[in-house]
């Protein structure tokens, strides 16, 4: 069996005044290769890591910060998304000077109005593929990008530089089917989210894509899942039931920040204005993460 991928996005740390906190980001990237055991890092690539919010040179930065402290541990993703496929091309032969492993995209929304079609999308794609010569990670998450169909996916799947797909749906019947027509037919590796993770390789998918500190937990459902035991995956899986469900409202950033740092692992604020979690909302969030994996990692 081929092992399954656990992709893990550091979330951007930053200071009081809106910079990255570069530090904070070294430290990150450690757990993440040692304590969440990820498969690839992903620099830059995802909304969960706020690149969005930062100026072109300091996003480069971050790319280059993110690679760096990687140090060759772990294959690392560059997320080269813009709408402007020119752009996209730049950052991504900015990403083959610096060494990295794959290019990451996301299936854009047309600026100028309208969802973004199948002719349009296999254009983009084919347009950045065509300037580069590493291989692709076609992201979908409908809402920052486009809502793409099924039958764009799959044919999008089939273009020769995409060597995954990660998709944001949650929705059983679209993952189970892209999982036979893209990853079972081989024509990519197909991965999901955390809280399809489990189901997700039952159904013979790859694996997830998702952010510290749940990749902390999702690294132990990987792990008892390729052991059989599958009793002990599912304990851990539903250990996703609530967390971080139950914070949602909020967003998955300021989740996600607000367990790093009960964890002992602070990255750092949101980027202003956004707030996170109220104390009443991290209290809640201490209860629950006591009765996780996470718990031993957490002060008395």
């Amino acid at each position: 069996m081929t092992e399954p991928r656990l992709v893990v996005p550091p979330l951007t740390p930053f200071a009081a005044d809106g910079t990255p906190d570069w530090a904070q980001l070294a430290s990150q990237i450690d757990y993440i290769v040692e304590q969440c055991r990820a498969t690839d890092i992903v620099a830059a690539g995802v909304e969960a890591q706020e690149y969005h919010y930062l100026d072109m040179a300091t996003r480069r930065a971050l790319i280059e910060r993110t690679i760096e402290y990687t140090a060759g541990r772990r294959p690392v993703i560059v997320g080269v998304s813009h709408p402007d496929f020119r752009t996209a091309i730049a950052l991504a032969h900015h990403a083959e000077r610096l060494g990295a492993a794959t290019i990451q995209m996301l299936a854009p929304n047309r600026a100028f109005g309208g969802p973004s079609n199948e002719d349009d999308l296999l254009r983009y794609f084919e347009s950045v593929a065509a300037e580069t010569a590493l291989p692709m990670v076609l992201y979908l998450n409908a809402g920052p990008g486009a809502d793409v169909s099924v039958p764009a996916t799959i044919a999008l799947a089939k273009l020769p530089r995409v060597v995954m797909i990660k998709e944001s749906s949650r929705d059983l019947a679209r993952v189970s089917r892209l999982i036979v027509e893209i990853d079972a037919a081989g024509h990519a590796r197909y991965l999901t989210t955390v809280q399809m993770l489990l189901i997700t390789l039952m159904l013979g998918g790859s694996g997830a894509t998702m952010p510290p500190p749940v990749a902390e937990i999702a690294r132990g459902v990987i792990d008892r899942f390729v052991a059989g035991d599958i009793g002990e995956a599912t304990r851990l899986q539903l250990q996703f039931a609530l967390f971080p469900a139950r914070w949602m409202h909020r967003g998955l950033t300021p989740t996600m920040k607000a367990a790093m740092a009960l964890i002992g692992r602070p990255v750092g604020s949101m980027y202003p204005p956004w707030q996170g979690l109220t104390e009443a909302e991290t209290a809640a969030l201490a209860t629950l993460l006591r009765t996780t994996a996470l718990a031993p990692q957490m002060a008395p």
